[in-house]
């Protein structure tokens, strides 16, 4: 199986964003690695609405868009009408089924691969993370171990820098 790049890895990586926890691309990005204008794109999804329920597309909010906006170094002039959409993993795999050019075709399988192997990344991550914080557990109980043999050997220490005295046990010729 030949794969083919239509686009550098690393510029659709960039392009993806962290939204409303959830991983998202904007439309106006989209477009232009589909090679289409953005009002095309949104007209189409517009035409077929029924395949974009919220889970799939939404649009952003004022503040959202100003947020992403800093994030990213978008200039501010000239700019949209409207605020852009940002389409989850499941709406650009829906995109594929409405533009049906071959650009757009391998695109979308190029931003398909790349949100799995971003999944990949975060699964990897986590399993990481939580052998780390196993580690950190077993740390903490070897430290509560250490603190415990510490204040008995400071115990042992102080009584045999202190002694007190014993009782003799055993026979008195006093008791006779």
């Amino acid at each position: 199986m030949e794969k083919t790049l239509v686009i550098p890895d690393e510029i659709v990586m960039n392009q993806i964003y962290y939204i409303r926890d959830q991983k998202v691309m904007l439309d106006k990005e989209l477009a232009e690695l589909y090679q289409v204008a953005t009002g095309v794109l949104n007209q189409a999804v517009a035409r077929n609405i029924k395949r974009f329920p919220s889970d799939f597309m939404f649009q952003l909010t004022e503040q959202e868009w100003l947020n992403l906006k800093s994030q990213i170094v978008t200039s501010s002039w000239g700019g949209r009408r409207s605020l852009p959409y940002a389409f989850t993993e499941q709406g650009v795999a829906m995109l594929s089924g409405i533009l049906n050019s071959d650009r757009a075709i391998a695109v979308n399988i190029q931003i398909m691969r790349i949100f799995i192997r971003i999944r990949q990344m975060f699964i990897d991550n986590t399993e990481l993370r939580l052998e780390v914080e196993k580690i950190k557990g077993k740390l903490d109980n070897q430290d509560k171990n250490m603190e415990i043999v510490f204040r008995y050997l400071d115990e042992l220490i102080e009584v045999k820098n202190n002694p007190k005295p014993r009782k003799r046990i055993g026979f008195k010729s006093d008791d006779l």
